[in-house]
């Protein structure tokens, strides 16, 4: 059984509030886990079935009578306790099925619960987050791969401080009161723990927005979020002047206008994952600034 997940909203600083519940925030694939009559079904955020990706979460610890629906993150953890993205979606991205069982032995992931939808034939949707945490606790029994998710009441800041620390990937606030709703809602929010960087555009899409960027002379992807009209109107105008060559999908340009990012870390082959623009650096007034200076 398929149950539209709630979404995140996000919040750009972390908070502290009697009305929230507080968890961190896993760095993983969000899995809708079915166990009815006896069978397991599990789905991405976007319904597809990849039950078959991940034979190590299959015995779902409920009692064997019980119908649930769970909501959760899966998650490949290291000996250090962070989160390893890319480990996971070399998991899921896994085709046959003898490596699939094999990488479920020697990588196996794990799976983190935080709210439970249904239960022995009833939606449990319009019940509180309070509510529905209670009976999760009571319903799921944790093991080596199931675990339940840490929750704090009123104090996200020090969560936030705590998981920074660490360097996982940041926290959820979610409205005790809230109901479960599947789309996104301003009842949860997510606060990142970004990390930041300076880097230089190097180039430019012909077809679709995108910078190209380096980072102390190395390639290390592409800037297309958050950037907004006016740095790409200001960018282009200065660019003019600085192109060193092009082929059919980019325009290059010398790496001498620099921006800020934030993004989420770096990829194992140093790429920036996920970043966004945040400005120009050095100059308020953008790359025509630099330019002259």
């Amino acid at each position: 059984m398929f149950i539209s997940p709630m979404l995140l909203n996000k919040a750009e600083e972390p908070f502290d509030s009697n009305d929230y519940l507080f968890e961190p925030k896993f760095d993983g694939q969000r899995l809708i886990v079915s166990f009815i009559k006896g069978q397991v079904n599990m789905y991405t955020r976007h319904n597809n079935d990849v039950t078959r990706q991940y034979p190590e979460l299959f015995n779902v610890p409920v009692d064997s009578h019980m119908d649930v629906v769970l909501d959760g993150e899966v998650v490949r953890v290291r000996e250090d306790g962070t989160n390893d993205f890319e480990g996971l979606i070399q998991r899921f991205q896994l085709g046959k099925q003898t490596k699939i069982r094999e990488a479920s032995r020697t990588h196996p992931v794990q799976y983190f619960a935080f709210d439970i939808l249904y239960l022995n034939g009833k939606s449990l949707i319009h019940l509180p987050l309070l509510k529905r945490k209670e009976i999760l606790a009571q319903v799921l029994i944790p093991n080596h791969y199931y675990h339940l998710t840490l929750s704090i009441e009123q104090q996200g800041i020090a969560l936030y401080k705590a998981i920074k620390h660490k360097g996982l990937d940041g926290i959820v606030a979610k409205r005790k009161n809230s109901k479960y709703v599947g789309k996104r809602s301003e009842s949860w929010l997510k606060v990142m723990n970004y990390q930041y960087a300076e880097v230089a555009i190097s180039g430019y899409s012909r077809n679709e927005f995108g910078w190209l960027v380096e980072y102390e002379g190395q390639h290390a992807g592409i800037i297309d979020l958050s950037v907004p009209v006016e740095a790409r109107k200001a960018f282009f105008k200065a660019a003019s002047s600085i192109i060193t060559g092009q082929d059919k999908h980019y325009v290059y340009v010398k790496p001498i206008l620099k921006v800020k990012v934030r993004f989420r870390n770096w990829t194992s082959n140093n790429r920036l994952r996920s970043p966004e623009y945040v400005g120009f650096a050095g100059e308020i007034n953008g790359p025509q600034a630099i330019l002259s200076g």
